[in-house]
């Protein structure tokens, strides 16, 4: 599985909208035959800060979501809503979706 982080960084005029702006890019992704999953969350620290965690089955599927249309459309007006350059982690990962945390469950009972 490849698992990608990326953080970006919204012009502060921007950033209430955000989620709204990329929303079709993110529901055309999560139709990505070989998408796993696309979730994005807003830092408590840093409210202009977005972060993007999504994974794709393999390179090819990754390969393929870069070269979708509804990825170059978004990379054609992220620029104008950045502040500066998103930062990312990309890695291969053994698995094929989120495990179970093996430290905690919730209480019974509760």
């Amino acid at each position: 599985m490849i698992f990608i982080v990326v953080k970006f960084t919204i012009r502060p005029d921007r950033s209430e909208e955000w989620l709204t702006l990329v929303d079709d890019f993110t529901q055309a992704t999560r139709q990505e035959p070989g998408n796993i999953f696309f979730e994005w969350s807003r830092s408590v620290d840093t409210p202009n800060e977005f972060v993007l965690v999504e994974a794709f089955e393999s390179g090819e599927a990754g390969e393929v979501h870069v070269n979708s249309d509804h990825f170059k459309t978004a990379m054609g007006w992220i620029p104008n809503v950045i502040t500066k350059t998103p930062e990312i982690v990309n890695v291969e990962v053994p698995g094929q979706g989120w495990s179970q945390m093996a430290e905690l469950s919730p209480a019974q009972g509760q």
